[in-house]
């Protein structure tokens, strides 16, 4: 059988693009209306930066795209390790 590798940067792209996006979602709206403040607090711990402000949203961009870039390629490099059989030279 044969099982498809996953390629590791465009996973680790994708997952950063998402994360960042809703990083960024969440700060803007606890910015704009006061929706999700409590996720802020706590994700502040993580995220330098990372504030219910424009600028922190920016941050927040910033980080989750980094975080979840570097997610995203150890997933697909973790996958590829456990599922593609490696041939050997004989």
């Amino acid at each position: 059988m044969v099982r498809a590798r996953i390629d590791a940067v465009r996973l680790g792209l994708a997952i950063g693009i998402v994360w960042g996006i809703g990083l960024f979602a969440a700060a803007f709206l606890a910015w704009t209306v006061g929706y999700a403040e409590a996720f802020i607090e706590a994700a502040r711990s993580v995220y330098l930066g990372y504030a219910p402000t424009l600028a922190g949203a920016f941050m927040g961009l910033l980080w989750g795209f980094i975080d979840g870039f570097i997610v995203g390629v150890l997933v697909a490099w973790l996958y590829n390790r456990f599922t593609v059989p490696r041939t050997t030279g004989g």
